[in-house]
């Protein structure tokens, strides 16, 4: 991973200092809160619905055990004794007072961490495919060129205050992990003629107005992937609309002048700031490159995980779900759920922080990552290890085989945290996971991706769930509306909305009829949930979902 210079640490220090100053200045009242507003939103901190947010950048999602452990120290000494991490590859503390903030921003800094730009209207955390550096079909690792882009992008002077926040992300695999065509810039490393580029993807973006990507260039080379970038930003900077928060994003931009003309006007800009770039990028890139060169993998016989599988069902199950295909032989890529039945999705303890810093140390080559979805990922464990690793995830109540299922539910806040929200995320999640831990057919029903959202910022990605739940207000009730058929991989797809909303007592019942009905309407046992939904559409679903319209039809 990435190490530190001198400069970073000093950066680090200053702006830690800073803020200190700004927030003693607040607590005295030399600050307004509308004074304060702009300075703590630049650090990453934010007021919500009880009380004040820090969300902390794990930048493409990379973490090593220390920096773990450290995430684990703040969260019992200055939070409630846990951290949720968040579909951008964050952690966020929910309960911190203002007066220790400060320290807390010192602590990280102590493991190379921050909460720079996790606000604003500005470049966010960059945030790249979870199992980077570890897949089997990669073509390449993103991490390096996402950290450049971190680079490029901190206190950038000329991108501190965009029309709109401004999200980045990175893959290096065909399969999109890091759902690339949501964001306001999709980058995906791609081979042309034995030459590595990207094709490059503009104006995603879920919220209001839900829009997959366009294709600005289906290959840019890496000496002129950065001068791209700027391109493309100052041309938005310029041209996206500030009168109108809700039209000020990139996808606006681009839905509102069409993919043409901002294609020509970045070529426009392109070429007039190319020279600008001497290279010295791409000798920093070199640099960072070397911080991301793979461990030294092991070999190891492979009786303790095949005798495991063999004669433990629990622990086959687990390696089912939860395993992934690793580059290197006898090697796996392990996805920790932190989505055990009726828990809160993406909530962690300080103790199980602990514990995967541990493991990560232990069998993980000191490697940890954070998926969009919201769990916590161990890219090289030898399979030999895995028997020992299972146990101890066991006793910290973290081996839940439920990877891609339909408790593994993306959820955001929603209204127990957010000020923004207008219906809870939180216990409908924990709903549905439990009730389908309690009908035993989790397994049978496959792969499925619920996501929820508590309101129309959809910061759970309901519009890529293939079950999506909106959570709105209708006249001070919860109201929740179901889209089908989303999808946030490669095929990219909004889903569809099926028809009226369901209140919260309602809204569970709603789920499983869906379920159950699809379980009628497949094919066999091999055919998943959203490929018998693009087999079959809307129709029969909406079916199963409104019995009492169906009958009075008839």
């Amino acid at each position: 991973m990435y190490s530190y210079t001198e400069f970073d640490d000093q950066f680090l220090a200053e702006r830690n200092a800073q803020f200190r100053a700004q927030v003693e200045r607040r607590i005295d009242g030399s600050l307004t809160e509308d004074e304060f507003k702009p300075l703590r939103l630049m650090n990453g901190l934010y007021l919500q619905l009880h009380a004040y947010m820090l969300r902390v950048a794990i930048p493409y999602g990379t973490l090593n055990s220390a920096q773990m452990d450290q995430l684990a120290y703040i969260a019992e000494r200055w939070d409630k004794g846990y951290g949720h991490f968040t579909t951008r590859q964050n952690i966020q503390y929910n309960w911190p007072e203002l007066r220790d903030v400060p320290d807390m921003l010192d602590a990280l800094a102590e493991v190379k961490l921050h909460a720079i730009q996790t606000s604003g209207n500005t470049i966010r955390n960059v945030t790249a495919d979870h199992f980077a550096g570890a897949a089997a079909d990669e073509v390449a690792d993103p991490r390096p060129v996402a950290e450049l882009i971190r680079q490029w992008s901190t206190d950038h002077p000329e991108f501190q205050f965009l029309p709109r926040k401004f999200k980045v992300a990175v893959t290096g695999a065909e399969a999109d992990r890091a759902v690339i065509k949501s964001h306001d810039i999709g980058l995906r490393i791609v081979e042309r003629d034995g030459q590595q580029g990207f094709e490059v993807i503009v104006g995603g973006g879920l919220g209001r107005t839900p829009m997959i990507g366009k294709v600005l260039y289906d290959f840019v080379t890496a000496e002129d992937l950065l001068p791209t970038l700027e391109a493309i930003v100052s041309v938005y900077n310029v041209l996206g609309r500030r009168d109108n928060k809700y039209k000020a994003r990139l996808k606006i931009t681009v839905h509102e002048n069409g993919i043409e003309d901002i294609r020509a006007r970045v070529d426009a800009q392109y070429a007039l700031i190319r020279s600008q770039f001497s290279g010295v990028d791409q000798q920093m890139l070199a640099r960072i490159e070397a911080d991301f060169a793979a461990p030294q993998f092991k070999t190891a016989p492979l009786a303790a995980y095949e005798s495991a599988y063999t004669n433990d069902p629990v622990f086959r199950a687990w390696a089912d779900t939860n395993l992934a295909d690793h580059r290197a032989p006898g090697y796996a890529i392990v996805s920790i759920s932190l989505k055990a039945h009726g828990a809160t999705p993406g909530d962690a303890t300080a103790d199980q922080m602990r514990v995967m810093a541990d493991l990560a140390r232990r069998y993980g080559h000191d490697e940890l990552r954070i998926s969009h979805e919201q769990n916590v990922i161990l890219p090289h464990v030898h399979r030999s290890d895995l028997p020992e690793l299972h146990a101890a995830l066991k006793a910290a109540k973290l081996a839940t085989a439920n990877i891609g299922l339909i408790s593994d539910i993306i959820a955001c806040p929603g209204m127990d945290y957010c000020a923004l929200a207008t219906a809870r995320s939180i216990p409908i999640a924990q709903e549905i996971a439990t009730r389908f831990d309690e009908l035993k057919l989790e397994h049978d029903v496959g792969p499925l991706k619920i996501k929820i959202s508590g309101c129309i910022n959809a910061c759970g990605h309901h519009h890529v769930g293939h079950i999506g739940i909106l959570g709105l207000d209708r006249a001070g009730v919860e109201n929740y509306q179901i889209t089908l058929g989303g999808d946030g991989t490669e095929d990219a797809t909004l889903g569809t909305r099926t028809g009226p909303g369901f209140s919260a007592d309602a809204i569970i019942p709603a789920i499983e009829r869906l379920v159950l009905g699809y379980l009628d309407l497949r094919n066999d046992p091999t055919e998943t949930f959203l490929q018998t939904y693009r087999r079959l559409g809307l129709a029969p679903f909406k079916a199963v979902l409104y019995p009492e319209a169906q009958a009075n039809a008839a």
